[in-house]
């Protein structure tokens, strides 16, 4: 038998396996950062509707819930976010890696606005999709703070899903869903614009070179930068997605009806309440999401490719 030529060109990662280890790696960030969500989402219903604050800091809901629910209490919703990432993040890296592989001619990449076109797009659709997840992760999250007879007690995500459907209608796991689409697509371009300025701003410092390092830097950069621009839709989102009907009259009548009331009755900067784990999370997920997804595509690449020069690609 031959040897197989020194210059034959390596096997290439189907897209399936891309969508699967964007997912996964995902899923995988996520464990390490759920506690971050927990507190952010507690802290953007903490005061609703005038009601006297819960916790007076981030750092103050953290020891709250460690107090009153344990160890445990801080991966609540686990599993909900999980399946958010398994459905959102699987579904925005496929169709954006597909759309990429589309308005690429003749091997060069797309401009800078195209990607941002795509990243937007790629964003709003993963949104829509993963927004079931998301409502019961915001409730799920949100039970812990209220008293035990109006807590709604999921067991795990596929109980609540399962649950919202059978008590207030399919519809139900769509709710919020236009703030939710609106806030992945203001994630998206305004992480996808800041996180290349960052990294090119930093590169010409001439302190950093091309690297994890570099990446988590530009990735803290633009996760500041992001979670300034998405706060206000995400609080919205997070707020319609928590809400009760009362005598069949909703709390809100939409994402406008939110922040009106909130201004009104919380004060302007309330729209960054819970800005702190919020911005703590953005970037240390992405910098996760990144390496988790180099070193199993570069495990694929060595033992199922049997590419042994091979990197994670990134």
């Amino acid at each position: 038998m031959s040897a197989p030529a020194k210059n034959a060109e390596p096997q290439q990662m189907g897209k399936g396996i891309k969508f699967l280890f964007g997912g996964s790696a995902g899923m995988a960030a996520t464990v390490f950062v759920q506690p971050l969500d927990l507190v952010k989402n507690r802290m953007q219903l903490s005061g609703v509707g005038g009601a006297k604050k819960q916790y007076k800091t981030s750092f103050h809901a953290l020891s709250s819930i460690l107090k009153n629910e344990g160890l445990s209490g801080i991966y609540t919703g686990l599993s909900a976010g999980l399946l958010r990432q398994a459905t959102y993040t699987t579904t925005r890296l496929g169709i954006y890696t597909s759309l990429f592989d589309m308005m690429s001619r003749d091997g060069k990449p797309p401009n800078f606005i195209s990607k941002a076109l795509i990243g937007v797009t790629a964003g709003g659709i993963g949104a829509f999709v993963g927004t079931p997840a998301e409502v019961a992760l915001i409730r799920m999250t949100a039970d812990g703070r209220l008293p035990l007879e109006e807590r709604r007690g999921y067991k795990n995500v596929f109980n609540a899903l399962a649950r919202i459907v059978r008590e207030e209608g399919v519809l139900t796991l769509w709710r919020g869903c236009i703030p939710t689409v609106g806030r992945a697509m203001v994630v998206n371009a305004a992480q996808l614009a800041s996180y290349s300025q960052a990294k090119q701003m930093l590169i010409t410092t001439g302190y950093f070179q091309d690297g994890l390092f570099l990446h988590f830097v530009a990735s803290m950069i633009s996760g500041l930068i992001t979670t300034a621009a998405s706060m206000p839709v995400d609080i919205a989102k997070t707020r319609i997605q928590n809400m009760k009907t009362v005598n069949g009259k909703p709390e809100y009548s939409g994402a406008v009806d939110v922040l009106s009331k909130t201004v009104r009755q919380e004060g302007f900067f309330s729209l960054w309440k819970g800005f702190t784990p919020y911005y703590a999370r953005l970037g240390p997920h992405t910098v996760l999401t990144f390496i988790f997804l180099e070193q199993m595509n570069k495990a694929y690449r060595r033992y199922v490719l049997h590419d042994e020069s091979a990197s994670g690609g990134l």
